[in-house]
């Protein structure tokens, strides 16, 4: 298997452990979504408030706001949650961003978001604002940023893993496998249309810039 958070979702006792007949990777949600914050702090230091959108039917949604909202606490900067679990909502999330001057917009990993990569696109285009996602579809999509998992890398290590279980391993002594791959993607075209400059620090970092 694979999953955003499998301890916070209940699918196995611990990540060392996990038990039952499930073992596969966690694709680290809470723990990147935080990250991205930070990033975005980094990349929008004027921004005094961010905001955190988020699916409220997500099983990983209270612990990513719990973790993002420690982030916040450290880097000096109020967090707002709006939440949205229909394409309305969405579009209502960046209405109330327009007309609160929110400073920039974090994206909260989950499939539903991901399958709408092209109206967030729209959107963040429209109303210009800075916005970071998981994915690298994004950015590579017309996003200003993404920072995440590199899933193909993922998919690899789950491999090897099906295959220990075909020759006899048992899932529940087999640890729950976190990545060891990530991808800082930056789209620099889409930061000269915001007026946006990215610091030097991020492009150093970045696996991929896109021009």
């Amino acid at each position: 298997m694979s999953s955003a958070d499998p301890l916070g979702e209940g699918l196995v006792a611990s990540l060392a452990r996990p038990g039952g007949n499930l073992t596969g990777i966690s694709l680290m949600n809470p723990e990147l979504t935080a990250k991205r914050l930070e990033l975005l702090s980094e990349l929008v230091p004027e921004a005094s408030t961010i905001w955190l959108l988020v699916n409220p039917n997500n099983a990983s949604t209270e612990r990513i706001i719990s973790e993002v909202q420690e982030a916040a606490r450290v880097k000096g900067v109020r967090l707002s949650i709006p939440k949205a679990g229909t394409e309305g909502e969405i579009d209502a999330a960046f209405d109330a961003l327009v007309q609160r001057q929110a400073g920039a917009l974090l994206v909260g990993n989950d499939s539903f978001f991901s399958d709408r990569g092209d109206q967030f696109a729209a959107l963040a285009s429209r109303h210009a604002i800075p916005v970071i996602y998981p994915w690298r579809a994004a950015a590579a999509a017309g996003g200003l940023i993404s920072y995440g998992t590199n899933i193909p890398a993922a998919y690899r290590q789950a491999g090897i893993y099906a295959g220990r279980i075909l020759k006899g391993a048992k899932p529940a002594d087999l640890p729950v496998m976190q990545p060891t791959t990530f991808e800082l993607v930056v789209n620099l075209k889409t930061a000269n249309a915001l007026g946006l400059a990215i610091p030097p620090s991020i492009l150093a970092r970045a696996d991929e810039v896109i021009e």
